[in-house]
């Protein structure tokens, strides 16, 4: 394992910011970005200019591994 794959192992694609916290997605994160990551079946019904915002408040998620977890 490279000292680059060690340092990403187990963070799914997220990065830590300088203080090493994990970054989150953020509200106003655009649909069509997340359906790069999670697929084109990624919030149907969504515009991909659309926000995550958006996404959650219509599913009454809180963030966008709650939301992930109720369309499995």
């Amino acid at each position: 394992m490279t000292e680059k794959t060690k340092e990403h192992t187990g963070l799914d694609g997220r990065h830590r910011d300088k203080s090493g916290r994990i970054e989150r997605k953020h509200n106003n994160t655009k649909v069509g970005h997340l359906r790069e990551t999670y697929g084109k079946g990624f919030a149907p019904g969504f515009a991909d200019s659309d926000n995550l915002g958006a996404v959650l408040q219509k599913s009454g998620a809180t963030s966008l591994s709650k939301y992930l977890k109720m369309k499995k």
